[in-house]
């Protein structure tokens, strides 16, 4: 056989058994809109990129890692000093993790003020807001598993605030931590969620989020859609993914520079009798929702001001899960008035998470 035709051997081969023409060209014929909303369209892969890159440096991580109360904190600490490159495997596992959940932030406001949750996609908005649950949800799990005074602090914060929960608050607590309070107990569960558990649920969603997409398509602006004007479109292969390859390049190089010149540090192992270091603050997605919880007083009629804060918090997460469904008519004043709202989330988002760091 000629060497020549080993490479269409192979292609033929995988063909008969996987259906990969089938596949180019159901991707050759799917249609990308190109309007001045189209740039929003590459957030959605380029969260794609970063969990990529957190399963590969997590699988490299995970070697290594031990998480037992005396071991963790020092496993760490050798992943960065005796293993070769693990200091940058860290950093870009840390800093990708900041970066996707940035892009996932993103990815959902430009959905919610562009409307493209609106009829047939509201199940795709659905699934989105489970990720970004399961996206949040990481983070918080994964800042635990250096076990140094910092993360140890910041989590007994955390898994305190559900206790302000009317009737489960004080069983949600407990369940996160595994007992009364943060202990080696906590650590084992969370590295548990952490690898085994959420990325069985991220997967699964991924895949039936990804799905809906390719289903419905990609949204076209609203006012296009109501004054049914024609809107040009690009093949999704080649022209569109050579566009995205160009992002994610952009995007790996960024990671890299910042995984370099700004990694991650490493405190002193955690004292379980040590008090919490002053001025601890959660990591940055959390710290409007921190804030928030400050501003309360200690009593709002017979309620504590903790559980209306959270009441509140927990209202105001059900109005964006709910939000393709009650956003019905996007067109008319209602449409509008939540249109604005969606401004005025980023607005308080950014000027809250201000003012907890000042």
């Amino acid at each position: 056989m000629n060497i020549k035709d080993i490479g269409p051997g192979i292609l033929a081969w995988l063909d008969d058994r996987f259906g990969l023409s089938a596949i180019m060209d159901f991707l050759k014929k799917k249609p990308v809109p190109q309007t001045r909303h189209s740039i929003w369209f590459y957030t959605g892969s380029s969260i794609l990129l970063f969990f990529a890159i957190q399963v590969i440096t997590g699988f490299m991580l995970i070697l290594y890692y031990k998480p037992t109360l005396d071991e963790a904190n020092a496993s760490v600490g050798r992943i960065m000093t005796d293993v070769p490159l693990g200091w940058i495997i860290r950093s870009v596992h840390s800093w990708s993790a900041t970066l996707m959940i940035a892009i996932v932030f993103i990815h959902m406001i430009s959905i919610w003020l562009t409307k493209s949750y609106r009829k047939p996609r509201e199940m795709t908005w659905v699934t989105g807001v489970f990720l970004l649950g399961i996206s949040l949800f990481f983070g918080f799990t994964g800042y635990l598993l250096p076990w140094d005074d910092l993360s140890l602090s910041a989590t007994k914060v955390g898994t305190d605030i559900p206790r302000s929960i009317p009737v489960v608050g004080a069983w949600v607590t407990s369940l996160l931590r595994g007992g009364e309070d943060v202990t080696g107990d906590t650590l084992t569960r969370f590295f548990g969620i952490h690898v085994c558990i959420l990325p069985i649920f991220i997967m699964i969603l991924l895949a039936i989020h990804i799905y809906l997409i390719q289903k419905q398509g990609m949204s076209v602006p609203l006012k296009e859609e109501v004054e049914k004007k024609e809107v040009r479109t690009i093949p999704f292969w080649p022209n569109f993914i050579y566009r995205e390859m160009i992002v994610w390049l952009v995007l790996v190089g960024f990671l890299f520079t910042i995984a370099v010149f700004l990694p991650p540090s490493l405190d002193k192992q955690a004292d379980l009798m040590a008090a919490a270091p002053e001025g601890l603050k959660p990591e940055w997605y959390f710290l409007f929702l921190f804030q928030t919880l400050k501003i309360f007083p200690g009593k709002i009629l017979f309620l504590h001001g903790d559980t209306v804060a959270v009441i509140l918090i927990f209202l105001g997460f059900l109005f964006i899960f709910f939000l393709p469904f009650i956003d019905t008519k996007p067109t008319e004043r209602k449409g509008k008035i939540i249109t604005w709202s969606g401004y005025a989330f980023v607005i308080y988002a950014i000027i809250f998470s201000v003012w907890s760091l000042l």
